[in-house]
């Protein structure tokens, strides 16, 4: 990692004022959270997601480069009483290990290399929340460059390798005063095991 980028992402999360809300494809869709389970919120930056995973009762881990942003949840989770296990890491480098979250949220966050990663890291049931920035849009919002949107439908090839429960991409289609627009969210499940026969 970059000390560059880091600074970058520090200097961001000083300056930011408030906490954002959870990313839609989580707050929008809580009744498929698990009643207990271990929960991770990768690239957490301030950690809205974390904080609402938390909150269900989920044994939530957050991941960040940014020092700042890691520090900044951790005294949120404080002053609310949760606990969010936040650390620095650079998930580039060392991605989640297989099989070790039941449910995994990444939101404005993309790293095409990292998928079969995110895949094998669910365990059996486990479901990934996946929000970020599309090329096709309609502000101009998120990243510049275009490596760092989604193509159109990408986040289903990406995650092909899971059962996907929703899927939402509106593009630039109809009315463009409403609807979902700039992003796609996934949200996707890695099938259980089957059943031994007896």
């Amino acid at each position: 990692m970059s000390t560059d980028l880091r600074d970058k992402w520090d200097s961001r999360y000083r300056e930011a004022e408030g906490l954002p809300g959870a990313a839609a494809v989580l707050a929008d869709n809580v009744h498929l959270l698990p009643a207990s389970g271990r929960a991770l919120d990768l690239a957490c930056g301030l950690g809205a997601n974390a904080l609402l995973l938390a909150e269900r009762g989920l044994r939530t881990r957050a991941w960040d480069l940014s020092p700042v942003a890691v520090e900044r949840l951790q005294g949120v989770a404080r002053a609310r009483g949760l606990t969010v296990e936040a650390e620095v890491r650079d998930v580039q480098r060392e991605p989640p290990q297989p099989e070790t979250f039941d449910v995994i949220v990444v939101s404005h966050f993309l790293d095409r290399e990292l998928a079969p990663a995110l895949m094998a890291a669910l365990r059996p049931g486990g479901l990934l929340f996946y929000q970020t920035f599309t090329r096709a849009r309609v502000q101009d919002t998120g990243p510049s460059r275009a490596e760092f949107r989604l193509g159109e439908n990408e986040l289903l090839r990406l995650f092909a390798g899971l059962s996907l429960v929703a899927y939402r991409e509106e593009g630039r289609i109809g009315d463009l005063e409403r609807g979902f627009r700039n992003e796609a969210l996934l949200i996707a499940r890695r099938l259980p095991r089957p059943r031994a026969e007896p």
